[in-house]
């Protein structure tokens, strides 16, 4: 007997996918209708700025289910279409239309905007970001038109573009504010590996810098941006330039419809926001994390993977926690790396390394004052990553000096 629950998930990425496929593995046998902003049936991002942008896959290669699937699992998509409010006493979500579409249970997978810069030329047409498959395009299209290339922020998407970039054969120029790359997740320590590999390869990189303005010269039918001006009155040549400032989670609908927000959607161990009949998960969940015991807000794919088996368990009235630690990865030039754990900026006390860090083979440990391990870095050596989370999850003191030890099995 076919139940006549209705759940609605909000969201067009791999977070809302995954919560369609894990109610059916559920054995959920209520109606689904996912409602996603964007016209693709939802993909992984993961490979805009590595796989996709170096020519090694194609959409159809990460997008997370066929057309097919949803229709042998009655899943109903409601493509292109954003979601105008919810009406949470109605238990109705508002399309643009001004129609409704009632639920019974409710899941945010609406994932995040790249942020944008308010500076003079920001607005020009071959000023970028990356989020969507249309702006990877975009910068595979450029790669075969353009020679220079200006990048601001030397977070992941401007690195991993950078490295893209080099390969293709561009200048490529960084601009980023703090003194290393990565500094708020990585720290300088390891921040100053990923500055030397760029610079190994190529990259004018710039740190402690600050971007004016974005300047401009007249096109044929509009301004075309043809560089950067910094604040020491320095100037860089572009024929393109990439924002890569990081992203801002989309949860204008959740606080509208009187949802507690801070950085994110806030939500339990189980995923569950501060109204029972809604969860989310991916960028915009702001979890009380339990093996961490702290808020955390991770915009990374292994969540958006891993968490919609908790939500939609959550969803089905089932006992479910999430507890993974975070976890990402990113692969640049010759260099491969996963990491493992949390480690905030200020938190920790040193950095503990195990092999040959100039050769770049190693891994990094992140050790609080009492020498537990918080978080652990894996640099072209594999296989560890299980060892690492054992270390960070047995919450024991470790011996710096074995653990930098080779010899020493971890």
């Amino acid at each position: 007997m076919t139940s006549d629950r209705r759940f609605v998930i909000v969201g067009g990425g791999l977070a809302a996918a995954k919560t369609a496929e894990a109610l059916r593995d559920n054995d959920f046998d209520g109606k689904i209708t996912l409602v996603g902003a964007e016209e693709h049936l939802p993909y992984e991002r993961p490979p805009l700025s590595k796989e996709h942008l170096f020519g090694k896959k194609q959409l159809a290669d990460f997008t997370v289910e066929p057309a097919q699937w949803y229709r042998d699992h009655n899943v109903d998509l409601l493509l292109g279409t954003t979601v105008s409010a919810i009406d949470r006493d109605a238990k109705t979500i508002i399309l643009p239309d001004d129609s409704t579409l009632s639920y019974d249970k409710l899941a945010l997978a609406t994932g995040s905007t790249p942020r944008t810069l308010p500076l003079p030329g920001a607005d020009t047409p071959n000023v970028y970001t990356l989020r969507h498959i249309e702006d990877s395009d975009t910068l595979i299209g450029l790669f075969g038109q353009s020679n220079r290339l200006a990048i601001i922020g030397a977070g992941w998407i401007g690195l991993e573009v950078a490295a893209a970039a080099r390969a293709a054969g561009m200048d490529v120029t960084i601009v980023e504010t703090a003194e290393q790359p990565l500094l708020g997740a990585l720290g300088p320590e390891m921040g100053a590996v990923f500055a030397d590999l760029h610079r190994a390869h190529g990259v004018d990189l710039r740190l402690g810098a600050q971007v004016e303005e974005i300047t401009t010269h007249d096109g044929i039918a509009t301004a075309i941006a043809d560089g950067l001006r910094l604040a020491d009155g320095t100037t860089v040549a572009a024929d393109a330039v990439l924002v890569a400032v990081g992203a801002k989670p989309n949860i204008e609908i959740a606080a509208e419809a009187g949802l507690e927000v801070d950085k994110g959607v806030l939500v339990d161990a189980s995923l569950v926001t501060s109204d029972p009949d809604i969860v989310a998960v991916g960028d915009i969940a702001e979890q009380q994390h339990p093996r961490l015991d702290r808020r955390i807000r991770v915009e990374h794919w292994a969540n958006a993977l891993n968490q919609p088996a908790v939500a939609a368990a959550t969803m089905l009235g089932k006992s479910a926690t999430y507890d993974r630690l975070p976890y990402f990865f990113t692969d640049q030039y010759d260099l491969g790396m996963e990491y493992t754990g949390f480690a905030a900026p200020g938190e920790y006390e040193r950095v503990v390394v195990r092999g040959d860090l100039e050769g770049r083979e190693f891994v990094a440990f992140w050790l609080d004052a009492e020498n537990r391990v918080l978080a652990g870095m894996n640099v072209n050596v594999w296989d560890v990553t299980d060892r690492i989370k054992e270390l960070i999850t047995a919450g024991e003191p470790v011996d710096p000096d074995r653990l930098a030890d080779t010899s020493t099995s971890l």
